[in-house]
């Protein structure tokens, strides 16, 4: 037993069952719906009280003031300077290369990676490093998308220094320590065992298969297999192939000026020179060309995991905004469309939504929900119902200025504070957007026109277009049949 930092252990070890217990009580609330009766007929809603002031207009995120630097050894570094506010400095670093980068039979392993960057280096501890942080007063973490792993730090400003220097230790010289690498894949495969009793997780799984075919955007979920699989050695040939400066970005956020800024990156940062290794370059997506239709058999099962979707475009495409919209109309929020008919009006659902997952090479359009077994098949239509309508009427034009508000109103609070702009930043750039991109968010979304929005439901809301995968008790089959040629897998 380790007992040199038993908090820490102990919170560790925790994990699973916090995990175990989520699934226990996400499986009660399903169990809740499976038995519930239709929902009765929505009212009609409220009018709001006459005489009330309009609204005030949406304020766009104030000019950044984004400095941008390159080093000598190639890492993009942008300092953003904040003047005012906490006296608290972000550092967020992106390297390209992450999930969709992974050996095709090691799906996931960059969640590994990006969750062992922080126990130990070469010349820290586990231990040291999470003592370190606390005597700074600062957090540290690491997570991996379809394109890329980040890695931030927060803390004081007037620490920058030392967190710089731990944070940059972090970042170039992982150890994964074998009893760290082991203790990662134990809690790695206990959290897998409750995805998997989920019927979402093989819905998404079956999903990723149909919208890109064997292209790695498409195996992107962890397996029992590939996390057993994952060995030292492969975790320190993905990180000598990924982290190398020309492959990165710093992201500088705080109340520092921008030179001394890019003075303190180029102390902790400008003679990193990585190792040796060249990670294949992802190619974009080659996508299926005909919709396909899945059924996944679930024995027992109770309820039915609706996916519907195909391919879209990738993140830098100029009709993501107008996209944004027209999800966000459709099935974005809770005055969505797919909301107040599947769950609201017919009692389907719990919830039913809608998303544009979008990636620097390539993304789709999703729709989902989880309904009872017996609404299965009327379900899908009713999905299918709202793709139509949102394809032949224009939108009117006060739910246009709904989803307008909303959409921006999101964006403006995610983006509120100093450490959010930073990771937005870093985000961005992995997605191929230009730094500019967070600023003008808001007044791009309130130029869409609902002729845009009306294009965009044209394009990608084609019932004739969408796959669809189920994953329920093979008894639902019946009620597919009119939809597609469902294969069971």
């Amino acid at each position: 037993m380790d007992i040199r930092n038993p908090s820490r252990r102990g919170t560790r070890a925790l994990r699973p069952l916090a995990l175990a217990l989520g699934a226990c009580l996400f499986a009660l609330s399903a169990h809740a719906q499976d038995g519930a009766a239709p929902a009765p007929e929505a009212a009609p809603p409220t009018e709001l009280p006459a005489g009330l002031p309009a609204y005030d207009a949406d304020r766009p995120l104030p000019e950044l003031g984004l400095v941008e630097r390159r080093l000598d050894n190639g890492l993009t570094v942008w300092v953003l300077p904040r003047q005012g506010g906490l006296p608290k400095v972000d550092f967020v670093l992106a390297v390209r290369g992450g999930l969709a980068s992974d050996p095709t039979e090691l799906p996931g392993m960059s969640n590994l990676l990006a969750g062992l960057l922080q126990e130990g280096t070469a010349t820290r501890s586990s231990v040291q490093i999470a003592e370190e942080l606390e005597r700074l007063g600062a957090s540290l973490g690491a997570s991996a998308s379809s394109d890329g792993v980040f890695v931030s730090a927060s803390g004081l400003s007037s620490s920058a220094r030392p967190l710089a220097a731990l944070f940059a230790d972090v970042v170039r010289n992982p150890a994964f320590p074998e009893n760290e690498v082991q203790l990662a894949k134990v809690n790695a495969l206990q959290s897998l065992k409750a995805m998997q009793a989920q019927p979402s997780y093989q819905a998404n799984l079956a999903m990723g298969r149909v919208l890109y075919g064997s292209h790695p955007y498409g195996n992107t979920l962890p397996t029992e297999a590939g996390i057993n699989g994952t060995d030292i050695a492969g975790l320190q040939a993905a990180h000598a192939a990924r982290f190398h400066p020309e492959r990165a970005l710093l992201v500088i956020a705080g109340p520092l000026d921008a030179d001394a800024a890019v003075a303190l990156a180029n102390q902790v940062f400008g003679d990193w020179q990585g190792a040796a290794g060249t990670l294949p370059e992802v190619a974009a997506p080659d996508y299926p060309q005909a919709p396909q239709f899945v059924l996944v058999p679930r024995s027992g099962s109770v309820q039915s995991a609706v996916r519907i979707g195909r391919p879209a475009f990738a993140a830098d495409d100029e009709r993501a905004i107008p996209a944004a919209l027209a999800n966000t109309i459709l099935g974005g929020g809770f005055d969505s469309r797919l909301m107040r008919n599947l769950r609201e009006e017919k009692g389907y659902t719990y919830g039913a939504g809608s998303s544009f997952g979008l990636r620097a090479l390539g993304g789709a359009f999703q729709a989902q929900a989880d309904v009872r077994n017996e609404v299965t098949g009327a379900a899908i239509g009713e999905f299918l119902k709202e793709f139509e309508q949102m394809r032949e009427r224009p939108v009117p034009a006060d739910e246009l200025e709904r989803a307008k508000r909303f959409t921006a109103g999101t964006y403006l609070f995610q983006n509120q504070l100093q450490g959010a702009v930073a990771s937005a930043l870093a985000g961005n750039w992995l997605l191929g957007r230009p730094a500019d991109y967070l600023s003008t968010y808001v007044e791009k979304t309130n130029a869409v026109t609902a002729r845009q929005v009306q294009s965009v439901a044209r394009e990608f809301f084609d019932p004739k277009q969408q796959s669809i995968v189920v994953v329920g008790d093979a008894g639902v089959a019946e009620q597919l049949a009119p939809y597609g040629a469902f294969r069971q897998d």
